[in-house]
């Protein structure tokens, strides 16, 4: 009898690439626009260091959780582990790019503050949506369950972008 597969590793010959952290970067990321944006004015450039730093230490918080919050054995970590986790988290950092960019990019298209945290709350919530529906591609999964990914995910953006129309006064 042979062994059953292990569900959280890749099948033979398929190379593994976790979506995880794009996917719950880019909602950090557009919770990051609601809540700086809903504070009424505020400087470019602040937001962008918002985005990319609260990115970087939720990074570090997944890294730390991962290397040692989670183990169960008490053993020596190697520098390749570290820098695995620190690789295999960097894309919740890498999330925040696209509303940040959106965020800079907002007076080239003429748009004010307000505009401006809506266009990087509606690429947050893109993003979300597109490494979620990504992810399931990738993984092999139906039509149908990247279409219901896809849609949960839109609607956990939703909420977000709810909470940013209930907060705007």
């Amino acid at each position: 009898m042979g062994e059953a597969p292990d569900p959280a590793r890749p099948p033979a010959g398929r190379v593994y690439k976790d979506y995880t952290g794009a996917v719950y970067g880019s909602l950090l990321a557009a919770s990051v626009v609601v809540g700086a944006g809903s504070l009424g004015r505020f400087p470019r450039l602040e937001m962008i260091i918002l985005l990319v730093s609260t990115g970087l230490v939720f990074w570090a918080a997944h890294v730390y959780a991962r290397l040692f919050g989670a183990r169960t054995v008490f053993r020596t970590i190697s520098r390749s582990e570290v820098f695995r986790a620190c690789a295999e988290e960097w894309p919740i950092v890498k999330a925040a790019g696209p509303p940040a960019v959106a965020v800079a990019v907002g007076p080239l298209l003429g748009l004010g503050g307000q505009g401006t945290v809506w266009l990087a709350l509606a690429v947050a919530v893109a993003g979300q949506v597109g490494w979620a529906a990504t992810a399931a591609v990738r993984i092999g999964a139906s039509t149908r369950m990247v279409v219901v990914t896809s849609l949960i995910n839109l609607l956990l953006g939703l909420v977000i972008v709810a909470l940013k129309a209930v907060l705007h006064h």
